[in-house]
């Protein structure tokens, strides 16, 4: 047990400071983690991190982080998250594509299968009010305007 914990602890380190650290805030490392996880089988793989060690603990403790990445965006102010989805999509496509308003497709891809049903609702809305001010090119969640 003690030694299985010591490589979570390795994993998570290295995940953070080699590929979490440099992403441009909550959704991009969001985004980021979401995309190890295979869609056909439901489990994370990461062929860096399995060189180091096994891809089961590499599975495990990247689905542990989807999880607290996933709550972490959830915590922030709306607004911050307005924020931070737009530097993330003007960092991936230089503007939010008409294409990607109300993709719920790629909101759902960024949900951890753990998360509890109330926490993907709550994503979900937010992530509809998200598109809808980012559409409409409102310039804060918070705009009284």
């Amino acid at each position: 047990m003690q030694e299985q914990l010591r490589f979570h602890r390795q994993i998570i380190y290295d995940l953070a400071a080699r590929f979490l650290e440099p992403l441009p805030g909550s959704f991009a490392r969001l985004a980021y983690i979401s995309s190890l996880r295979n869609a056909a089988t439901g489990r994370y793989e990461h062929p860096e991190l399995c060189l180091s060690f096994s891809c089961e603990s590499v599975h495990q403790t990247l689905a542990k982080c989807h999880e607290e990445l996933f709550e972490r965006v959830l915590e922030l102010p709306l607004v911050e998250q307005e924020e931070d989805l737009r530097g993330y999509i003007y960092a991936v496509s230089r503007g939010w594509p008409a294409s990607a308003v109300g993709r719920k497709d790629l909101a759902c891809s960024w949900i951890p299968g753990q998360a509890p049903d109330y926490l993907k609702d709550l994503f979900l809305s937010n992530w509809q009010a998200l598109c809808e001010l980012l559409s409409e090119g409102k310039s804060k969640a918070h705009s009284n305007k």
